[in-house]
């Protein structure tokens, strides 16, 4: 599977159309269909599903949407490869990526890049957020450098920086709600209540085992995979959310309002990174940085 090829589908894909991409590619309609379908042949694979006679548009096949996530995953990888490649001379140039889920503890990570900022001021900083399956594909894939995660770690596949940060777990509601009075919350008072978890805890983790019922048993009406989407459905009346504390602004005019859990619940943050991985020279330096502070 030749990277030249993988550009052209992606080209296809994306105009939904071989001749618009031919002519974005400066190729010829003949020659760029014959380099796809030559690729279904080697993949064994229906690709795309080329229109009727009067109609020029394309689509994909469930195999081509499988492809094209991974093709654009792949060819950002050499991209990435072939900067870091050009840049490892002595001058510090290039990026750093971070994948991390929503806390407040990405304050450990700004501190530094700040301090790092000041004497290497050409060195970038990528930050995604998704959950801890999120952060493990993409450090398993080579797509980011470092993960943010709390909980245990898999010491088999990953280095570990503990940090001294705790993330408070504690419930999200309307100021108007029946627990809002409470000044926290124990397990009791959620075994009746219309819950929205996490996708990761509502299939079993540190929050249901705190609640000490079966998933089946929970009234689960949502999940979630930002808590920020969350807190709208709260907003809205829908449930209680359960996740972590000064993620969501519940200050001054808000109308939801955040209670611990009781007894209480807290998570270690800590930094990962594959095993035996080899670092980009902007990654060697904001690791040194972080040792340094925690």
């Amino acid at each position: 599977m030749e990277l030249r090829v993988l550009n052209y589908f992606l080209a296809i894909a994306r105009e939904q159309s071989i001749v618009h991409a031919a002519e974005t590619l400066h190729l010829s309609q003949p020659t760029l269909s014959t380099q796809i379908k030559g690729l279904e042949r080697e993949l064994g694979k229906q690709l795309l599903i080329r229109g009727t006679k009067g109609s020029r548009k394309v689509t994909l096949t469930e195999e081509g949407m499988i492809l094209r996530k991974r093709a654009e995953e792949i060819l950002d990888l050499v991209r990435r490869t072939e900067h870091e490649i050009a840049m490892s001379d002595d001058i510090v140039i290039g990026d750093v990526y971070i994948g991390t889920g929503e806390t407040d503890g990405i304050r450990v990570i700004a501190k530094a890049a700040q301090a790092l900022q000041t004497r290497h001021p050409g060195i970038h900083y990528h930050i995604s957020s998704g959950n801890a399956a999120y952060v493990s594909e993409y450090l398993d894939k080579g797509l980011i450098d470092f993960g943010v995660v709390f909980g245990d770690v898999d010491l088999t596949k990953y280095n570990v920086l503990e940090t001294s940060y705790l993330e408070t777990w504690g419930v999200l509601m309307r100021r108007d709600s029946a627990l809002a009075d409470k000044d926290s919350i124990s397990p009791e008072d959620l075994k009746d209540k219309p819950l929205i978890l996490s996708q990761q805890e509502s299939r079993g983790g540190s929050v249901t085992q705190w609640i000490g019922s079966e998933i089946s048993d929970l009234n689960i009406i949502a999940t979630y995979n930002l808590l920020y989407n969350a807190s709208l459905l709260v907003d809205e009346g829908l449930g209680y959310a359960i996740g972590y504390d000064k993620i969501i602004n519940t200050s001054g005019d808000s109308r939801l309002c955040f209670r611990p859990l009781s007894p209480r619940l807290k998570n270690k943050m800590s930094i990962i990174w594959k095993k035996y991985q080899l670092f980009s020279k902007p990654a060697e330096k904001f690791l040194e940085v972080l040792r340094g502070l925690l």
